[in-house]
């Protein structure tokens, strides 16, 4: 099953709101020079353990070869979704089989994929079946997974796009309950809910949401009296751990492509947001949202791609999403609508890697996404900092990681087939070392990623339709500020208290502090004391009280605060002073 020909005929039936007045034509030429500030002390997000994801599925017999993993693995992927889109809502996981006789490859099973999840370093993200499944039967799952094998498996999802099941008019999902509608799916949704965690309390359960701006949203369907998604969040709100998006942007050219991140995703989140502080209650900051299938929808092998991919990833994480999944790793084509897209063969494949059909190069041959997506791994990981990065440019993307050791990397998009750009950057909150950077770059149609010391923290040349990655390390004049942080904790199922004591290791006084860290986890700041705390998503900052302000040379201030817990209370990372990385105790 090519499912991302289907994506594409739905695509261009969207309601496409965001996109509104666009007329396809490519970006005009951008100026050779453009400039880009970082601001290191505004922190945006944390990169999720599971911000990285891919998907998989049951139709590719090659999904459990021991070089998967290693694909996986190189990439950066931390995250792999299972069993595969649409598949999910037929796929019967006690016998490995799906209804109405679809596809199903040899060696695709359950056990084998987390298995070669686990050994990529990834975690697993589970779709139960919705469409032809019971709750008991994913309660099942979730017994086998969790108590039987002792999997540990986090994250679940009911259903694939269940808003496809002909409610609407189109319909590719399976969905065998009598009534179709929204209501339906949010009331069965709860006892989904109810019966998994039953079994695993500890487990965090997804929703399955519309896209903003695209279709169905905003369609009222027959019966209803509301659209999808104020249903199924006004019934199930309240007992959902995060809601569940797909992306396949539509665009008629490449120039149009690369804009859909910028153009798209901000207002998605905000919206996303909007429904959940509206209906989740007490538990809207922990709940989470997650796109768990992502895809550039055109020029799918080809450079425009590489090029998108980590755009949109990154961005998607700047605005809150903690998880984002490129469909697919292999998914195969028909090699009926093969072409040229600047200068490279586009065999329209929707995987990231060559699934080794008659007109692809070999099977596992990487195309330009899957360079774009290791890319990110040049720039940070999981527990590093996404802080402000802002471009003069409108074809050049800008984005900035603060590390926990007190580096910054700056990854820069050139989206100008033809022309390179020089590119002059400034920082706040960051004095960048004198020394020659390391630059790691992937070019229009490379087939791999190459590295350089080359040009200067204030100064980078990107080729055109090329990705760089610029790492930092902190000059002697800021950057790492001369403090230490200690953390101490006390913590019991679902609550907890901590201790924070910043230690002024420096020989001037610090006038005025502003500690910012990040949680791993799902750690909520409730109260706090001797500081003035306040938290977004999983970004604290504490400002000091009237009367603790200065910090002499050789000194320390304390403050403490209480907050809840769900899944995770693992200790905060990326301690900053003012803008500037502390070393922790």
């Amino acid at each position: 099953m090519r499912r991302l020909l289907l994506k594409r005929v739905i695509g261009m039936i969207s309601v496409l709101v965001l996109t509104a007045g666009l007329t396809g034509t490519a970006p005009a030429s951008a100026a050779a020079t453009a400039t880009v500030s970082i601001d290191a002390a505004q922190r945006l997000a944390t990169i999720h353990d599971l911000g990285v994801g891919m998907n998989v599925a049951v139709w590719d017999g090659r999904m459990n070869d021991p070089v998967t993993s290693t694909l996986l693995k190189d990439a950066g992927v931390t995250a792999v979704r299972y069993p595969g889109g649409s598949y999910a809502d037929g796929y019967h996981w006690q016998t490995h089989t799906t209804e109405g006789g679809w596809y199903m490859a040899a060696n695709t099973e359950f056990d084998k994929y987390v298995a070669t999840t686990r050994a990529a370093g990834a975690q697993p993200i589970v779709t139960a079946n919705y469409g032809s499944g019971t709750p008991q039967e994913a309660a099942g799952w979730v017994r086998y997974a969790n108590v039987t094998k002792g999997y540990g498996i986090k994250y679940w999802e009911v259903g694939n796009e269940v808003y496809g099941n002909g409610h609407y008019g189109a319909e590719w999902e399976l969905d065998k309950h009598e009534s179709k509608s929204p209501t339906t799916y949010a009331t069965n949704l709860l006892q989904y809910v109810t019966a998994m965690k039953a079994v695993d309390p500890t487990i965090k359960i997804g929703a399955v949401l519309t896209t903003p701006g695209n279709w169905p949203d905003g369609i009222v369907g027959p019966g209803d009296t509301q659209d999808w998604n104020n249903t199924v969040m006004s019934i199930a709100g309240s007992r959902i751990d995060f809601v569940i998006v797909h992306h396949y942007p539509y665009s008629t050219n490449e120039g149009e492509l690369l804009t859909k991140p910028q153009a798209e995703i901000a207002t998605m989140t905000r919206a996303l947001r909007d429904l959940i502080n509206r209906y989740a209650g007490a538990n809207a900051p922990n709940v989470g949202i997650a796109v768990t299938e992502e895809s550039s929808n055109y020029a799918l092998n080809t450079s425009p791609s590489g090029l998108y991919a980590p755009d949109a990833y990154l961005t998607w994480m700047e605005n809150g999403a903690f998880n984002i999944d490129w469909w697919n790793l292999r998914n195969g084509t028909d090699c009926q609508n093969v072409r040229t897209i600047q200068g490279a063969t586009d065999y329209n494949d929707g995987g990231i890697v060559s699934s080794g059909e008659t007109c692809e190069p070999p099977a596992n041959t990487p195309f330009p996404p899957y360079y774009g997506l290791q890319m990110i791994t040049k720039l940070g990981g999981p527990g590093d900092a996404l802080i402000r990065a802002a471009s003069s440019g409108s074809l050049l993307s800008a984005h900035a990681v603060k590390r926990a050791n007190g580096d910054v990397n700056v990854m820069l998009i050139n989206k100008d087939p033809d022309n390179e750009v020089t590119v002059d950057l400034s920082y706040s909150g960051f004095t960048p070392s004198s020394a020659t950077p390391t630059v790691y770059s992937y070019r229009k149609n490379a087939s791999s990623i190459g590295s350089a010391a080359t040009g200067s923290a204030t100064t980078q040349t990107v080729p055109a339709y090329s990705i760089v990655v610029v790492q930092l390390r902190p000059g002697s004049g800021g950057g790492t500020a001369a403090c230490r942080v200690d953390y101490t904790k006390s913590q019991w199922q679902g609550g907890m208290t901590a201790n924070v004591t910043i230690r002024n290791t420096g020989t001037s006084p610090v006038n005025g502090w502003r500690l910012s860290f990040g949680f791993p986890g799902d750690t909520r700041v409730t109260n706090a004391w001797n500081a003035s705390v306040a938290q977004t998503g999983v970004e604290v900052t504490a400002t000091n009280a009237s009367y603790n302000g200065t910090i002499p040379p050789g000194g320390s201030q304390s403050f403490g605060f209480q907050g809840t817990w769900t899944r995770d209370n693992a200790n905060p990372t990326g301690f900053a002073l003012n803008g500037s990385a502390c070393r922790t105790g």
